[in-house]
Order: C-alpha cells, then structure tokens, then sequence
C-alpha cells in the first residue's frame, strides 16, 4: 500500500496526496482528526518519532475496506534531546483504511500505546 510508504518515508506531501478530502484519521484511543489539522499532526509525529516505521506483515482488501496486520516502531526524542538506543519501541498494530476514488477516506490504528508512553514518561516531554 502507497500509503504505508509514505509513512515510512515520512513524506508528507506524498502521505498528503494520498488522502481524500474529506480524510478523517482515528487514533489507537479512538480520537479523530480530520484535514487540514492531521497535516500538522503528522509533521509533529515524525518529529517527535524521527525513525517512526510501519511494517505490514499481512493485508486484507475487501471492497473499500483493507485491514493491514503487522507492527510499528521507531524512537521517541524527547524535548531538546537526541534519538537515543534506550527510547526505541515496538508495538504490534492494525490498521483499517477506507478507500474512496483511489484515496485514503479513514485511517485507523488499533495498537498497544504503552511502549512509547513509557519512553515518553522516562524521557520527557516531545520537542
């Protein structure tokens, strides 16, 4: 999937492009983020996750709907701070997508947030 590319680029005007216009992100906590304002919240994940990564490990596409089973990771900066080996996780995760008209209309993580919240309690606050 393109989108998970994007992602793993941290290409936001590639990840940007590949959203409807009416794109609606849901987080792990079931909180919504609709565009322009998810544009931001990307740019400040990949800042605080500079080495944030996706990796798929099995996909199933059933007309608009696709679930993506795999893992995420990467390594939290903390704020002032540099990527440090003791502030890398990985958690299992899915993801489900809608797509409309070849764009991604929702985008929906399912995870276990506990490996970063513990490196960000440790660490500090996010740049």
């Amino acid at each position: 999937m393109n989108f998970v590319g994007r992602i793993n680029a941290h290409d936001l005007d590639g990840l940007v492009s590949l959203m409807a216009k009416d794109h609606i992100f849901i987080d792990s906590l079931g909180n919504q983020s609709a565009r322009p304002g998810i544009e931001t919240g990307w740019r400040q994940y990949f800042e605080m996750v500079p080495d944030y990564w996706i990796r798929i490990d099995r996909m199933n596409v059933q007309g608009k709907g696709t679930v993506l089973i795999g893992a995420a990771g990467g390594t939290y900066v903390s704020k002032g701070g540099k990527p440090l080996a003791e502030n890398r996780w990985e958690t299992p995760a899915v993801w489900t997508a809608v797509i409309v008209n070849k764009k991604v209309a929702v985008w929906r993580i399912y995870s276990d947030d506990e490996p970063i919240r513990a490196r960000m309690r440790e660490s500090g606050p996010p740049d």
